[in-house]
């Protein structure tokens, strides 16, 4: 008997672009393997009928950011008692809420930049500004506290600073972050295994939603990365144990910058892209890992109650 996959991608987040591009990549992989039987689901209104009709073995969950990565659609199949992929409730919604999971690894001296949540209607401009010069001091890093793909995120000195706060004023809270410069670094993990790394030089000021996922940017990807036996030790080490304590399922991507010797833990991803520019697909490439069997060990971990 074919084993039913429903791919769940599109939804409403800003990242709603590449989620359908991911389920475009991973439709044409799975569609290969006359053992599958394939549909394609939206999160709307309609989606709890389609599951009920077409009843899937598997929901192999694509979508990004908010609605998708946050435990809302992990809730919804759970409910269902539906085997999904990727990480859980809990560890999915700890894992986008950038200041939660900033507290977890504080909390497990895992050094991450320093940051203060601002809330648009409990300061003013001018009480944040001076509050950031004290504590934090310039450049920083302003961004929402729950969206991924570096989706309006965006590195301010002081002459620029209320300009760009004004732009997340639709969000009510945001992080402001201290900025660390130096080498981006990004981690994938598999399981309870080390995937590997990849360093990214961007010719963009960071490795931003376009640096990410337009060709024309042309970010650099490099690996092996250079860092040396023991430095890669830790930083893949410092990205399995942020995958444990978010209590992550399947694959995840943590992001890191790397500045005087230090390994500085952005954010963990519990929803990795995989298109054809994305990182955890061309790590695993290099291991030796076929993008047909990542998907697969992908589709080995679903379950419920986690």
């Amino acid at each position: 008997m074919k084993q039913k996959i429903l791919i769940v991608a599109g939804g409403y987040s800003n990242e709603r672009e590449i989620s359908l591009k991911t389920a475009e990549s991973v439709h044409q992989e799975l569609k290969k393997n006359k053992n599958y039987l394939i549909d394609f689901a939206e999160p709307n209104g309609n989606f709890i009928k389609k599951i009920k009709r077409f009843r899937p073995n598997i929901v192999f969950n694509l979508l990004h950011g908010r609605y998708g990565e946050d435990g809302y659609i992990q809730a919804l199949l759970e409910s269902q008692k539906i085997k999904y992929t990727h990480s859980g409730v809990l560890s999915s919604s700890l894992a986008i809420d950038k200041e939660i999971s900033k507290k977890i690894y504080i909390k497990n001296k895992i050094l991450t930049p320093k940051y203060i949540k601002y809330d648009f209607k409990a300061l003013k401009k001018n009480e944040i500004l001076k509050k950031v010069e004290r504590k934090l001091n310039f450049p920083v890093v302003i961004k929402p506290i729950n969206e991924g793909s570096s989706v309006n995120v965006f590195i301010c000195q002081k002459k620029n600073f209320l300009k760009n706060l004004k732009k997340l004023k639709d969000y009510d809270e945001i992080l402001i972050e201290k900025f660390i410069p130096g080498r981006e670094i990004q981690v994938a993990i598999l399981g309870d295994q080390k995937l590997g790394a990849i360093e990214l030089k961007p010719k963009r000021k960071f490795y931003d939603y376009e640096a990410k996922y337009n060709p024309k940017a042309k970010t650099e990807h490099i690996i092996p990365v250079d860092l040396g036996k023991k430095n890669y030790e830790i930083v893949t080490s410092i990205a399995l144990k942020a995958h444990k304590l978010l209590k992550c399922r399947g694959v995840t991507r943590s992001d890191f910058r790397f500045f005087k010797n230090k390994f500085y833990l952005l954010e963990t991803n519990t929803q990795p892209g995989m298109t054809s520019l994305s990182l955890v697909p061309e790590i695993a490439r290099y291991k030796n890992i076929s993008f047909s069997e990542l998907i697969h060990k992908i589709i080995k971990d679903a379950s419920i109650n986690k």
